[in-house]
């Protein structure tokens, strides 16, 4: 709307560079004008013609409290005057209660003009600010004035602040705004539009959504921050906040004296003799006290002689002696260390964790009703994996402690209800539990037994941020165990930020290795046959063979599961767009024996446990060479053999060399054709390195380039 807060001419005097060059009294006018049509710009205002060729307007300047100034400033100086959006000019009209005009090098000779009227103590008063900002000073006053700001190398500031809609110079009637004619301030059409809250919606606008501003990069200076002082403020708060956690016990190990005897030399024979057992700090650069790595137990009785009922349940299970990864973790557990696990597959991982975690649960101090939540949580990357977890605790019946799975796809309100009533042990995937803290339903602050499982996979999913969102609400002084089948630089830089001191075990070797009690066999083939050999494999099968077939995609996993239900092939599906429930009933069905067939995804790879599969058939090859060994780990377990197939196009070239490195260690066949592939994509990138050419990965040529790589 059309005020009477329009320009009136300057009279230009003599100036120099920049700031404050003349102060004109003016005499105040009482020309109004009504609002125009939208659609005819030329009536905003009525417009005359000097000898100069400037337009010559009349506007209401002044006040009926007393005459106005003029204040001739640089044409550089008038958007330091406006700020963003006209911010500092409404917070200067605000503050002041002066009415305020600015006009942008009308003149055509590099000056502008700014107005003010209203009683002699605003005019003085919004002089004294404007002078501050010509100044370079408003940086500093506007700490008293209030004004906006924000730090620029000549100390002025200007920010955003919506004008007060109870302000004395803005009625539901009149909205001020005003137009200066050519050449100023880079707005089209050689004019500026300096407006309030409600913004004209026909373009004209200065204060857009988006909005502009005259602030130039290499002006802006950003302040100093102490992040010394804002460190040590967030790591008292932190303490302050922890201080009020109840007491933790995390030490529960007795060394007896046939395992604290043993010497060096027999401690080195028994790790060598099983499976080669590495165990070491991970970050040995790290300063302080560290405790020796204590020596490996035997037998289960030498971990938890003092729990009778524990090994009775031990006993029911039918365990010989501890697995390899069990007989050094469990003495590390047990005394309160950190711990990183790294072994294959079907090695005993999860009791490696789970029966120190019964032990810390039952030696706290604080009654388990006053605990205020869960004392145990183990994150998992999938649903089969939280499901599975769940199912091995449920094998063990140590002191009424009860575990609940909270997982994307389940009953939440089942699981709501499980966690209300009151558990010891959350079994979760990452976006769930987020879910529920977020809701209130789940407390984390009480956990003090944490444990990563399956890390490595994890990362590789994506799930990074919502593990390290949980860990901020965790107590820090927590003992925290994580497991991984591979020792990437994501799983390092984790350990590294949320562990203390950990104690690193791992059975064979960090180099990445298949399992030595699989068969692997490769083929390469055309893209179009596949599934003709795949058919061959099946009618192939002996009754007593159970095989999973694993697909690069979800798609590819359904229409083979059509074709094989076409073809009159019992079998099963599973994948991430699958119902929870149909899930759960394909892996029950695998189990079973109701079905031998069982088509996958990579949701499948990690922490299956069907021990009788006896073949793994990579139909598409995997995305890297981790989930080929991940693949292969689904065979061959708890001291079974097993058999792997896996067809290779021309597009999978890029993984071949790191495939080649798997088979030799194992001691399997190389195909010449897995040669020839490696030496060919070795050529290339060669070639893109010298040339600078060729796709990035590495792909085209060789039968239509690499769709992965």
């Amino acid at each position: 709307m059309w005020n009477d807060e329009c320009w009136d001419d300057v009279t230009p005097g003599t100036q120099s560079g920049s700031g404050a060059v003349a102060v004109v009294p003016q005499v105040p006018q009482t020309t109004e004008y009504s609002r125009p049509e939208e659609n005819r710009r030329s009536s905003s205002y009525q417009s005359k013609r000097d000898a100069d060729g400037r337009d010559k307007r009349s506007s209401h300047y002044g006040s009926a409290n007393g005459p106005g100034v003029t204040i001739e400033v640089s044409g550089h100086i008038i958007p330091r005057i406006i700020g963003r959006g006209g911010a500092t000019v409404r917070q200067l009209r605000e503050q002041t209660r002066a009415n305020i005009q600015i006009d942008n090098n009308r003149s055509g000779d590099g000056m502008g003009t700014v107005k003010i009227s209203g009683a002699p103590e605003d005019v003085e008063a919004a002089r004294n600010a404007v002078n501050d900002i010509i100044n370079g000073t408003n940086s500093e006053s506007s700490r008293d004035t209030g004004y906006p700001r924000s730090s620029d190398s000549r100390g002025t500031g200007y920010g955003r602040r919506d004008r007060d809609s109870g302000s004395r110079y803005e009625s539901s009637s009149n909205r001020g705004w005003s137009k200066s004619g050519g050449g100023g301030g880079g707005n089209r059409g050689g004019y500026f539009e300096s407006y309030d809250t409600q913004s004209r919606s026909d373009g004209q606008s200065y204060g857009q959504s988006t909005y502009s501003s005259y602030q130039n990069d290499d002006d802006h200076k950003d302040e100093i921050i102490d992040w010394a002082a804002l460190n040590k403020q967030a790591d008292e708060a932190a303490r302050e906040r922890w201080a009020k956690c109840p007491p933790l016990v995390k030490s529960f190990y007795r060394e007896l004296d046939e395992v604290a005897q043993m010497s060096p030399a027999e401690v080195a024979a028994f790790r060598e003799e099983n499976n080669n057992i590495v165990v070491d700090r991970t970050f040995k650069d790290e300063k302080g006290t560290k405790n020796p790595i204590p020596n490996p137990i035997c037998e289960f009785h030498q971990a938890f002689g003092d729990y009778p009922d524990l090994m009775e349940e031990i006993r029911k299970a039918k365990f010989t002696k501890p697995t390899p990864i069990q007989a050094q973790a469990w003495p590390i557990l047990l005394r309160g260390e950190d711990m990183i696990g790294i072994a294959q597959t079907g090695t005993g991982k999860t009791l490696a964790f789970l029966l120190p975690a019964f032990v810390h649960i039952e030696g706290q101090p604080v009654p388990r009703s006053d605990r205020g939540g869960p004392n145990v949580l183990v994150l998992a990357p999938t649903r089969e994996l939280a499901l599975q977890i769940e199912k091995e605790v449920g094998k063990y019946q140590f002191r009424d402690i009860k575990a609940v799975c909270l997982y994307g796809g389940g009953d939440r309100r089942a699981q709501m209800g499980a966690v209300r009533r009151g558990v010891e042990i959350l079994i979760a995937t990452p976006g769930r539990l987020n879910d529920l803290v977020q809701e209130g339903v789940v407390n984390v602050s009480s956990i003090t037994y944490l444990v990563l499982d399956e890390a490595d996979r994890m990362l590789d999913m994506g799930f990074e941020p919502q593990i390290r969102k949980v860990l901020l609400d965790i107590r820090p002084d927590r003992q925290t165990v994580m497991t991984s089948a591979t020792w990437p630089d994501g799983v390092r830089r984790l350990a590294q930020s949320y562990m203390h001191d950990p104690i690193q075990v791992y059975i064979g070797t960090l180099d990445l290795a298949a399992t030595h009690t699989v068969t692997q066999l490769v083929e390469v083939i055309e893209e179009d046959d596949k599934f003709y050999r795949i058919i061959n494999f099946v009618r192939q099968m002996q009754p007593t063979d159970k095989v999973i077939i694993f697909c690069g995609k979800k798609t590819r996993a359904d229409d083979l599961s059509s074709e094989f239900v076409l073809a009159d092939i019992p079998c099963q599906s599973i994948h991430g767009n699958r119902e929870q429930s149909d899930r759960e009933q394909a892996l029950e069905d695998i189990k079973s024996g109701h079905v031998n067939i069982l088509i996958a995804t990579d949701v499948a790879s990690r922490g299956l446990d069907i021990e009788d599969i006896t073949h793994v058939v990579n139909y598409d090859f995997p995305r890297n060479i981790e989930e080929y060994v991940h693949r292969v780990g689904r065979t061959g377990r708890a001291g079974r053999t097993g058999i792997s197939l896996s067809f290779m196009t021309r597009s999978d070239w890029g993984v071949a060399a790191e495939l080649i490195k798997i088979l030799e260690e194992a001691s399997q066949e190389v195909p010449h054709e897995v040669r020839d592939m490696a030496t060919r994509f070795s050529a290339k990138k060669d070639r893109d390195r010298q040339f600078g050419g060729g796709r990035r990965g590495g792909g085209g040529g060789g039968g239509g380039g690499n769709r992965r790589w």
